[in-house]
């Protein structure tokens, strides 16, 4: 059952301002001339931070360069675990289309989420049939912090719950119930591994189902990473101490904040997108390239003949423009095996810049 809420002063403005925010950036993603100029970014820097929480080393150019050259990723690189969670994400988007959240979608998200990456061995898309802890590395059971309810009978019970609570509409704000559903999963805990990243992916699919969001802008992992303890302690107090008001205030100044950010970053993605465009209104190869650069700003000559289904030679024309423009520059220094970066895009889309000189293939 969920907690009795006190909604006094400080959560009541909170709430206000969380919806607002989300609200306005909802509101962004209707009028998006390209959705995919926004969507396509956020969902990869969304896989990079709920990624990194877990102990992955990929930041967002590798997962952006391994899409265009998958041959420059070697082999046990993090980005197979970064580019699996971009796949559930993906998957968990186009199937609340038709599918409401349940106990289903979270096994066929977890299948993709775990496929051939660590954690392989831990049964994917199947809910746990043993007891698992959370607590320090490599510690046991006794040592756990928190022990999540036994496989059978209880867990399945608390699934069934959840699925029950997921469905309920009109009972309470949606932000609050996103919030309990996201902690509820946590607390249940019901896969051997990957259960971050799926409670994670909820949020955005909770939101997105429920037409809080027109299009997948928001995603709370890199405000979580950079609040990771504050994180993991106040859903410590829910358990030990029945502790709510903290965490939902937590909850909804993490939407709040992030939905700020989001606007910010989506209304600058595309002023730089106007102002490049406005500079190569004549040359519709370049303007055809340049919208593509905006959903990855990594490409070679091969990967921009492609996507605009030319020519090498016409394609290396329409870089030679964006060059020109100051909109690509050339990121390994090589006569041979080539790659453009699109600096302005990666700066405007991720976190936390992190540029780096390409390595040899």
């Amino acid at each position: 059952m969920p907690p009795v809420i006190e909604y006094d002063p400080a959560l009541t403005l909170l709430l206000s301002q969380a919806d607002a925010a989300l609200s306005e950036l909802s509101g962004m993603g209707l009028y998006l001339p390209n959705p995919d100029l926004l969507i396509a970014p956020y969902v990869k820097r969304e896989a990079v931070a709920s990624s990194r929480i877990e102990g992955t080393q990929a930041d967002l150019s590798d997962l952006l360069l391994d899409e265009i050259e998958p041959k420059r990723t070697p082999p046990g690189s993090d980005v197979r675990e970064v580019r699996n969670y971009v796949r559930a994400l993906n998957t968990g988007l186009k199937r609340v289309e038709t599918l409401p959240l349940s106990g289903r979608l979270l096994r066929e998200l977890h299948e993709a989420l775990m496929k051939d990456v660590r954690g392989q061995e831990k049964t994917p898309g199947e809910f746990r049939r043993s007891q698992n802890w959370i607590g320090p590395p490599n510690c046991t059971l006794a040592q756990a912090t928190y022990v999540p309810p036994p496989h059978d009978p209880e867990m399945h019970e608390c699934l069934t719950q959840l699925e029950r609570f997921m469905h309920e509409r009109g009972t309470m704000p949606e932000l609050i119930q996103c919030a309990l559903i996201h902690e509820h999963f946590e607390a249940i805990h019901p896969f051997l591994d990957g259960n971050g990243r799926i409670g994670r992916l909820l949020i955005t699919l909770f939101l997105v189902e429920r037409k809080r969001l027109s299009k997948p802008l928001l995603y709370l992992s890199s405000y979580i990473e950079q609040n990771r303890e504050a994180y993991y302690g106040l859903l410590q107090r829910i358990r030990t101490h029945g502790e709510w008001a903290e965490w939902f205030r937590y909850f909804l100044t993490a939407v709040r904040d992030t939905a700020r950010s989001a606007i910010e970053t989506s209304q600058a993605i595309l002023a730089l997108r106007d102002k490049y465009r406005a500079t190569m209104k004549r040359e519709l190869r370049a303007l055809a390239l340049l919208d593509e650069l905006f959903v990855n700003p990594y490409t070679t000559v091969a990967q921009a003949a492609k996507r605009l289904s030319v020519t090498q030679p016409t394609a290396s024309k329409a870089i030679a423009q964006l060059e020109k423009a100051g909109m690509l520059e050339e990121a390994t220094g090589r006569e041979w095996g080539r790659v453009w970066l699109a600096r302005p895009i990666l700066k405007a889309v991720e976190d936390r810049p992190v540029i780096r000189a390409l390595e040899p293939h």
